[in-house]
């Protein structure tokens, strides 16, 4: 695929999004490993901030390609637990949503900090995901069957994301990756108007 086909399908996705819908279900009955399986898989805003993380640590290369995954992850989990121990996290929204524009962007931008600077950025960014499904574990008929099943659809995200990554190695490729970056980033301000504008 040319980096202009891989440019228009990344729009054409960016065009489609929809604010926040992977949490829709917060304070509803949830269980089981498909229902955590599938839950993160039908929010675009948790699609492709999986995807720009595992995109951003290919992109970055050598450590960064499993730290920024795990970092997510982790510190998603803190999140959650919060969230259940009721510890409020104020516009949790605003930061879903502005975590996709702003991992987009690194893409795009082919930002290149110190590798424990980019688990810093992507796990301060996985606080806000984490709080937002903590807050529908409670009520799930079994919150560990749906816990393990939504970390196992996100480290596939990741995966994805990395493989997508790994398209900079092309010819033309780096271009054509951040172009998916801004592509991301643009989809990720779309999201972010939904919980700014009245």
């Amino acid at each position: 695929m040319t980096a202009n086909r891989l440019a228009a399908a990344s729009i054409a996705l960016a065009a489609t999004a929809t604010p926040a819908l992977a949490h829709t279900g917060a304070g509803g009955v949830i269980g089981g490993l498909s229902a955590g399986f599938l839950h993160p898989v039908f929010g675009i805003d948790h699609v492709l901030a999986m995807l720009a993380v595992g995109m951003w640590g290919a992109q970055l290369g050598g450590r960064a390609v499993w730290a920024l995954p795990v970092a997510f992850p982790m510190v998603m989990a803190l999140g959650g637990a919060a969230s259940i121990l009721g510890l409020p996290l104020p516009a949790v929204e605003i930061g879903i949503a502005g975590s996709v524009a702003v991992l987009g962007l690194a893409v795009a931008l082919a930002a290149r900090p110190p590798v424990w600077a980019g688990a810093v950025i992507v796990g301060a960014l996985a606080l806000f995901h984490g709080h937002a499904h903590g807050t529908e574990l409670p009520g799930a008929l079994d919150p560990l069957a749906f816990a393990i099943g939504f970390v196992t659809a996100t480290g596939l995200i990741h995966a994805a994301g990395i493989g997508i990554g790994l398209v900079a190695r092309l010819p033309r490729g780096a271009l054509a990756l951040r172009a998916v970056g801004g592509t991301v980033c643009a989809a990720g301000l779309v999201l972010l108007a939904g919980p700014l504008l009245p």
